[in-house]
């Protein structure tokens, strides 16, 4: 059993330096949400050079739409999105710092080059899991884009996010390394 490991949120490079495919995380701190279409308003302010809605630099993203919150919890169930909606729109923001992605399913090689690049992980949350999720999340403000409903940009304060590096900033991806031990020969 791989033994879990704590994570405070902003991150650094040295954490992300330490951080390896296949290890359990509990992520602890700031993360911010987002889907395509408020990727899409950050790519746009990136490219006519205006100042985005909040510091990118040492950020995770987590790739949610969450849904409204029941009375006593700060969102609803908050489970993760398809990640290769945002790759047309990531390594902009990874080459402005961001350090970590919460998602799940696989992300393309231009996205895996710019995490090498630039230092950043990429972490799975367990789809399906969306209710259990919810509870890590103990506080939920919308930063920017509140037109887009629960797609909108969200400043999430977590305790114990549960996570898995599924793909290291050296590029190591679980969704490569782990179908080849169960291959049939």
């Amino acid at each position: 059993m791989t033994e879990t490991i704590k994570i405070q949120a902003p991150l650094n490079d040295e954490k992300v330096r330490e951080l390896k495919a296949g290890d359990n995380v509990l992520i602890n701190g700031i993360i911010y949400t987002g889907r395509d279409a408020a990727h899409k308003r950050l790519i746009e302010l990136i490219n006519s050079g205006k100042e985005l809605p909040f510091e990118v630099k040492n950020q995770i993203i987590y790739y949610v739409g969450p849904a409204p919150a029941k009375p006593g919890y700060a969102v609803g169930p908050a489970g993760p999105t398809t990640s290769y909606r945002m790759d047309p729109y990531t390594p902009p923001l990874l080459k402005l710092g961001l350090k970590g992605m919460i998602g799940k399913g696989v992300r393309s090689k231009e996205v895996i080059d710019a995490m090498r690049t630039y230092g950043a992980v990429y972490f799975a949350a367990v789809g399906g899991a969306a209710a259990l999720i919810s509870k890590s999340i103990k506080k939920a403000e919308v930063v920017c884009y509140e037109d887009l409903g629960p797609e909108a940009i969200h400043r999430f304060y977590v305790e114990d996010f549960p996570a898995i590096v599924v793909i290291d900033s050296l590029g190591n991806n679980l969704y490569e390394s782990e179908p080849q031990k169960y291959k049939i020969q």
